[in-house]
């Protein structure tokens, strides 16, 4: 029988006050003492200590190192790492290691694997490698975790649970037939007939309605046209399935401690892996696994994003966690990149500055064999003579320097950009206009022209309550339900003001497009809507009036009460309002219908601030990144010189990594960060 997972997943309870598992800022990082021999670890707690390391995760693929058969265990070596680790002062995040199913089970039960879409079983040797719906998987998981925090509940060290690693990573998505009777399940939990499944599914297209439950599959095969609506179903199904297993393995640990529970995301601006907004409250500290790309040109833009996106989907309620990034080259990448120097601290710096109160490296020790070999490490193969050493001792300074930071929230925000997993599941899927369209693009382009101005912006779920936000930009939003239609509609007419751009508002939440025109869920409130959609082929631009050009995609838009504020100048287009503009009461909604070069949103976005009176954080170039943290009678001004040139800013007050008083403005080198207690 597979584990039967709900469509409506339980509200959690309300958040219990937290305690932070330590002093400070926490440091450190995933500490795998089973690939090392004895006399290695206590070298390592040496050398912790003098990196000023206050917290590691412990455990996270040690499943078959304890488990070492089916129900034989040797809890001797842990045993030992965890006392080793309390007698020198150093913090405890224990994980539960059912990220990684150990060798005689995955031999005993292949079965628990997951299957592609395509039918092929993934062998083991992979990361994840099981399904959510499997119980024999379930069965045992939740014996080990019950052993596990039996065991370790109540021991002083183990200040926080870290349930599993990177959920998703490597099973986002499983087609074996347990996963399909599990889906069928789901579905007659949240449509409760065949009757209002069809409907919403709009299966009269190409003759797929379905008589009985078990005619529906997941969209399995190759084809690549599956209905959209199922397509979106499954991925939603997929992401409760994983919630599901992490859920179990967090009440059996909360019957033995009484420490936080949470587990790691993969929040970016890129692919989304699970619907995280809807995990998050689930957690008692949002954790993040975050690592730039090194083909991304504006690498330190995406991660403020990330730590923009963490702090939303904690809804400001309580500082978030850093569980993993890189000190230097990971190893996953096509041609991965080292980072420069003085990167490290930068890197680390600015998550702190957006919300984070710990950052955690992948990993302590650099590994010698196995898969990850060549990721780096706080400490690397080349030792305590390298680099990467001495800039991890530093941050390990900069941070205790900082330490006073900790338990600050980052000021509130007036300017929020709204994004669902489930309208990025949407937009990347499935016969389109234009298949090549993906999410992020369009997300970054609005929140890097707000990042260069020093401007800050929550990037806020679905859900979130708009009522605090002058300005809310929505990116190709492609799914929209009618509360989040009218919770956006509302936001110009009580004098804020909105901004739409292509491809929002086309769909429902079930995937069925809105008609009458584009964009079907905000046509009134913008004053503007588009009958036709016009792809650009490849090589192919539009000129706008405003001297730019766009690439990709066009509309030919209508007003209906707007005003246009840049228009088409080429092709059949020409003369038509590419983007829009209408006055509504105190506020404006504006449309935009294509995806902008990077100076005409800066354009737009300047005009944006200008009517919302949102001031910018500091004056600076672009580049130089300014967030301030704010306590209840003290505040931290984050200065993060991103550039190569040198940089002065106006601050007043006592800058904590120098100890120097700055007045009235403090000058920042090229890639130093400074943070200034301002008086």
């Amino acid at each position: 029988m597979t584990e039967f997972v709900r469509a409506s997943i339980p509200p959690p309870p309300a958040p219990a006050p937290l305690t932070w598992p330590t002093d400070g800022i926490s440091y450190g990082g995933d500490y795998n003492p089973e690939q090392w021999p004895r006399e290695v670890w206590h070298e390592d707690v040496r050398l912790m200590r003098e990196a000023g390391v206050s917290l590691v995760s412990l455990g996270i693929f040690a499943w078959g190192t304890v488990e070492t058969s089916d129900g034989v265990r040797d809890w001797s070596w842990l045993d030992e790492v965890v006392e080793l680790l309390h007698g020198n002062g150093i913090a405890i995040d224990l994980a539960t290691p059912t990220a990684a199913p150990p060798s005689w089970l995955l031999t005993a039960h292949p079965e628990i694997a997951p299957v592609l879409a395509d039918g092929y079983r993934e062998p083991p040797g992979g990361r994840n490698a099981w399904c959510p719906a499997n119980p024999v998987y379930r069965h045992y998981a939740l014996r080990h975790v019950e052993e596990l925090a039996s065991r370790y509940g109540r021991h002083p060290a183990v200040r926080l649970w870290h349930v599993g690693n990177e959920l998703g990573g490597g099973n986002m998505r499983c087609y074996c037939d347990l996963s399909a009777a599990g889906f069928r399940a789901w579905l007659e939990d949240r449509y409760g007939s065949l009757d209002a499944l069809n409907v919403a599914w709009g299966t009269a297209q190409w003759g797929h309605r379905f008589g009985t439950w078990e005619e529906i599959d997941p969209p399995r095969g190759r084809h690549g046209a599956p209905n959209p609506s199922m397509f979106l179903d499954f991925e939603r199904y997929s992401s409760d399935a994983l919630l599901s297993q992490y859920l179990a393995e967090k009440e059996v640990i909360e019957r033995h401690s009484d420490a936080p529970v949470t587990t790691n995301f993969m929040v970016g601006a890129g692919a989304q892996v699970v619907d995280y907004a809807s995990w998050a409250p689930h957690t008692a500290v949002v954790a993040n696994d975050h690592y730039t790309l090194v083909d991304d040109p504006y690498r330190e833009q995406e991660l403020a994003f990330a730590g923009d996106r963490m702090r939303g989907i904690s809804a400001g309620r309580r500082p978030w966690l850093l569980m993993e990034h890189s000190t230097g080259s990971p190893s996953w990448q096509q041609r991965n990149r080292a980072k420069d120097p003085g990167e490290i601290g930068r890197n680390a710096l600015a998550h702190v500055a957006r919300g984070a109160d710990g950052v955690l490296f992948f990993q302590w020790r650099a590994s010698r064999a196995g898969a990850e070999q060549f990721h780096s490490a706080m400490l690397p193969h080349s030792g305590t003579r390298s680099r990467i050493w001495r800039e991890v001792v530093e941050l390990g300074g900069h941070l205790r320097a900082i330490a006073e930071v900790a338990g600050t929230r980052v000021e509130p925000a007036r300017a929020a950009i709204v994004v669902d997993d489930a309208a990025g599941w949407a937009l990347g899927h499935g016969l389109k206009p234009h298949r090549g369209l993906r999410y992020g693009p369009e997300l970054r382009a609005w929140h890097r022209a707000l990042w260069d101005l020093q401007v800050l912006c929550d990037v806020v779920p679905r859900d979130a309550d708009l009522e605090g936000y002058d300005l809310v930009v929505v990116p190709t939003l492609l799914v929209v339900d009618e509360d989040l239609a009218a919770r956006l509609d509302a936001v110009p007419r009580r004098g804020g003001t909105l901004l739409v751009t292509y491809l929002s508002g086309a769909c429902d939440e079930r995937n069925q497009v809105i008609p009458g025109g584009f964009p079907g869920a905000f046509r009134e409130v913008l004053g503007a809507w588009a009958d036709e959609f016009y792809p650009l082929q490849v090589g192919e631009r539009a000129t706008l009036d405003d001297g730019s050009s766009v690439a990709d995609w066009t509309e030919r838009v209508h007003l209906d009460g707007a005003e246009a504020v840049v228009s088409y100048t080429s092709g059949s287009l020409a003369g038509g309002p590419a983007v829009t503009r209408r006055q509504v009461g105190r506020g404006a909604a504006w449309y935009v219908s294509a995806p902008l070069e990077p100076a005409a949103v800066d354009r737009v976005t300047a005009r944006l601030l200008a009517e919302t009176g949102i001031a910018r954080t500091v004056e600076a170039p672009p580049g130089v990144e300014a967030v301030r943290r704010v306590g209840d009678d003290r505040s931290y001004l984050f200065l993060l010189n991103h550039t190569g040139d040198e940089h002065t800013v106006a601050a007043t007050g006592t800058e904590l990594l120098t100890g120097t008083d700055v007045e009235p403005r403090v000058t920042l080198p090229p890639g130093t960060v400074r943070v200034v207690r301002e008086r």
